[in-house]
């Protein structure tokens, strides 16, 4: 009887954790921002917002916005050539588009409701390093939570991607305090950004319906116990 209300009680609080996971986590993997696949740049603009890219593509509506600047670069896979960046086989679902940009110093991500605890992302940075702050107002204003400088990444990745932006490294970054803006810096065209997460210092956690299965399994255990007990 213990074991099957300790599974129970399990299951339970998984599915709690679950919607607290999908509540306060936001993974922004610029897939989609791009109309085709091989294909140029696309500025990102309100692709996250309710609007649209400037390929008029649109996602889901995280009330998050990008400066102007900002780019979805198009990643190499195996066969296909589109860029020198690309994330080497070991991102699934998070492989074929990337943030970066052309023109500034840096380029502002806006998340007007703002988040909490945690920051993280993957970059790909070969040849120059960059940095990412953290900030209590949008577009890099209000008091600063804390800033990662990002150093070199190496470039190993098989002959079969040709790419020299990869592997990508993870980074991320714990902070007190509600935040509205990001700032990615570096020299433009020479670092790359992919599964920027928020509310979490590790980018990219697992999806929801892992999770849910894992429930649905341990639900399944305690049933079966349940039946035994019975019989």
């Amino acid at each position: 009887m213990k074991l099957r209300y300790s599974i129970l009680a399990a299951a339970s609080g998984l599915a709690c954790a679950i919607g607290t996971a999908q509540a306060d986590v936001i993974v922004l993997n610029f897939e989609g921002i791009n109309a085709t696949y091989p294909s140029g740049a696309a500025n990102i603009y309100d692709f996250y917002n309710g609007g649209t890219s400037s390929d008029g593509t649109s996602g889901v509506d995280y009330g998050v916005q990008f400066t102007d600047n900002a780019l979805a670069i198009c990643l190499n896979t195996p066969g296909v050539v589109c860029s020198n960046t690309s994330r080497g086989g070991v991102a699934p679902g998070s492989e074929l588009g990337a943030l970066f940009w052309l023109e500034g110093p840096e380029t502002y991500m806006n998340y007007a409701a703002g988040f909490e605890n945690g920051f993280s992302f993957n970059y790909a940075a070969p040849n120059t390093p960059g940095s990412v702050s953290v900030y209590a107002g949008l577009n890099g204003t209000g008091g600063l939570l804390a800033t990662l400088d990002l150093g070199l990444t190496p470039a190993t990745c098989g002959s079969e991607y040709s790419a020299l932006y990869c592997p990508f490294v993870a980074a991320g970054v714990n902070f007190d305090g509600v935040a509205m803006s990001i700032s990615f810096a570096g020299t433009a065209n020479f670092i790359v950004f992919d599964d920027v997460t928020f509310g979490s210092a590790i980018p990219g956690i697992p999806e929801p319906s892992t999770y849910a299965l894992f429930a649905a399994g341990l639900l399944g255990l305690a049933y079966t116990a349940r039946r035994r007990s019975r019989g």
